[in-house]
């Protein structure tokens, strides 16, 4: 049964490639997308405990991939929260996991990695 997975990324191009990739490579099926930390908050919101995965960018068009890791701080123990972005310093790293994530990568550059992770058994 695939992911019930939510992007939270504000590129267009990137969405349109990524949810082919994530049904593709990692067995996930985008069941809602969000441009901004508002939008986010209330996909989140409306979907509570129907969604299994997260994927966050940290700079969106409106707010923060970090308040989007607020929001799923109080999540449920099945439920995953990962961020692919294109700045993935050491202190990004640090306050993303310090947050909540699960793990971080960068879309640039780790993107098989990032799947790889997204097959882990403990998000089936």
């Amino acid at each position: 049964m695939p992911l019930s997975t939510i992007l939270v990324e504000d590129s267009r191009t990137i969405r349109e490639n990524l949810i082919p990739a994530l049904a593709e490579l990692a067995d996930a099926e985008v069941v809602a997308t969000a441009e901004t930390a508002g939008e986010a908050a209330v996909v989140l919101e409306s979907l509570q405990d129907r969604w299994q995965l997260v994927v966050v960018d940290l700079f969106l068009r409106e707010g923060s991939g970090l308040t989007v890791l607020r929001a799923c701080q109080r999540r449920l123990a099945h439920q995953r929260v990962v961020v692919l972005t294109n700045y993935p310093t050491e202190e990004m790293r640090r306050r993303s996991l310090e947050l909540g994530a699960d793990a971080i990568f960068d879309k640039s550059r780790e993107l098989d990695q990032f799947f790889e992770w997204c097959n882990f058994s403990e998000l089936s």
